[in-house]
Order: structure tokens, then sequence, then C-alpha cells
């Protein structure tokens, strides 16, 4: 199943989800499937992205608009062990750096 994250930083409305959000779907994500924040990358506690974690089972992919959108470098390593081992892999939808 393809699972999908969408994250903006800013929530004073100078940012909005709807292009990520359309850059899911259309990558195959179901509109239920997608997990989304307002909040920085840098921050730990995201929900929608912790929701989004629990949410994945063996062979589910998750998908993102950019790999930035799971937050920096190092926050990406922490999750990143788990792609392809307990999860199906990672995709984006502008497809660098992916790997599934």
């Amino acid at each position: 199943m393809l699972i999908g994250y969408a994250r903006i930083s800013k929530a004073d409305g100078t940012q909005v989800l709807d292009l990520q959000n359309d850059a899911l779907i259309a990558a195959g994500v179901n509109k239920k499937n997608i997990y989304q924040d307002e909040a920085s990358g840098k921050r730990d506690d995201r929900p929608g992205l912790q929701s989004c974690l629990k949410a994945l089972r063996e062979g589910d992919i998750l998908v993102v608009w950019k790999l930035d959108r799971l937050g920096p470098a190092q926050s990406f390593n922490q999750y990143s062990s788990r792609f392809g081992r307990s999860w199906g892999g990672l995709s984006s939808t502008d497809r660098k750096g992916c790997r599934n």
C-alpha cells in the first residue's frame, strides 16, 4: 500500500499543502492514506509523521513530495534503516534520492 506524508513549515497561511497533496494523489496515494503536519521539519513532535510511521506495515511504500518533507538529514537517517527491511520502500514524487 502507498502511504503519503506532506508537511509545510508555516501554519500562518503563507504555505498550503495543496501542491503536495495533489502530487501524492497523482502518484497513486489514496487521500485517506495521506498524513500531514504544519510544523518545522526540525521539530520532533510532529503528530502527522508519527501517525504515518505507525500506519506503515511490511511492504508499504512511504511517498513524499520531496525527501526534505521528512525533515533534515539527521531526522531522515533515523528512519532510513527501516526502509527495505521493515517497510517496502520510500518514494518521492520528484523521484530524487529514492529507493523502493
